[in-house]
């Protein structure tokens, strides 16, 4: 299997590589590539090192699968490229993910949405990965009626930039190019994503538009408000959900336990619930403070945290390309 990583000296697109090796993805070829200013930098995977070709050079090469980390313009550029020789490309920028035609995948819930023809898919927003991890059981088990979304995300979302930020405010020293308008350390900001005219933020709208797509029901009604913490990894998030038809809160956690990659983290009497530090590092989403809402008829509260970095992007970026390989979507001597 001859893979490219477009975008690999990247924060995600390193962590993909190391996830490439830690789920044992047959490799046949690998090509590294970045922007420019990148090229001839030297990458070790598996004990060998590679050097960084530009990404018309990994185009040439005509890989089976593009796992793409480079930002949505260089998507748009070289996306199309790749896909037009039988690539199939998997971009984890917010590019196309609303695009009609291009599946939003999370291999756990949707996976049958990819096609031989459907060469470019789209990784979902980090935040939308690992709430509707959570809400696709309940969503199939109960309909669900309405979203009530406030998201705590660290500044790793934000790249090394925001993690720089992070650090040199705490060290009291100078930012050159801050990641944020505002301060970070020790302050919590009611600002993730870029203000569109409607007052909500990019990050808030991907949180309303990708689940319903993802989902696939557009009748949801969604809102969101997301915010930018002091924390180096993991996003969390306080999800009100009403859902159409009534529930038992103990059947919900018992679903809950049984879902592929979700764990369950609910004990508040022993102070055990989801938090940031405990699922930095890990594949998994976790789901905790289990409650029902008493103010509405059919309502309940969960905290979902996961690491945004892993299964927000890296992880299910790699879980695609798998799927495509086990599938032998991509070509037909396609193998693991």
């Amino acid at each position: 299997m001859k893979i490219a990583v477009v975008g690999a000296t990247g924060l995600v697109g390193s962590k993909m590589l190391q996830v490439l090796d830690e789920q044992k993805v047959r490799i046949n070829e690998l090509i590294v590539a970045a922007s420019e200013r990148s090229v001839g930098k030297e990458i070790v995977f598996q004990g060998k090192t590679y050097k960084v070709v530009s990404v018309d050079d990994a185009i040439a090469a005509r890989p089976d699968i593009a796992i793409f980390s480079a930002g949505a313009s260089a998507s748009r550029q070289y996306a199309p490229r790749f896909a037009a020789q039988g690539t199939f490309v998997v971009d984890n920028s917010s590019a196309w993910r609303m695009e009609k035609d291009v599946p939003l995948v999370v291999p756990e819930i949707n996976a049958d949405t990819i096609t031989p023809e459907t060469h470019i898919i789209a990784n979902p927003n980090c935040s939308t990965i690992q709430m509707v991890m959570t809400l696709a059981p309940i969503h199939k088990a109960y309909g669900i009626k309405r979203l009530v979304i406030a998201t705590y995300q660290s500044v790793s979302g934000s790249g090394v930039k925001g993690l720089r930020q992070l650090d040199c405010e705490e060290h009291g020293e100078p930012v050159a190019k801050p990641a944020y308008p505002n301060p970070i350390y020790r302050n919590v900001l009611p600002h993730a994503g870029d203000f569109g005219d409607n007052g909500y933020t990019t990050e808030e709208e991907k949180l309303v538009n990708e689940t319903r797509k993802i989902l696939r029901d557009n009748s949801i009604a969604v809102t969101a408000t997301a915010c930018r913490v002091p924390a180096n990894g993991g996003h969390s998030e306080a999800v009100n959900v009403e859902t159409l038809r009534p529930f038992e809160i103990d059947d919900v956690r018992k679903m809950l336990e049984a879902t592929p990659g979700v764990i369950v983290q609910d004990d508040p009497a022993n102070n055990l619930y989801p938090m940031a530090i405990t699922a930095y590092d890990k594949d998994e989403v976790f789901v905790g403070r289990i409650r029902r809402d008493h103010s509405i008829a059919n309502g309940m509260n969960l905290w979902i945290v996961s690491d945004n970095i892993r299964k927000g992007a890296a992880t299910n970026a790699v879980q695609i390309a798998k799927y495509l390989i086990e599938s032998k979507l991509c070509n037909a001597e396609c193998r693991m």
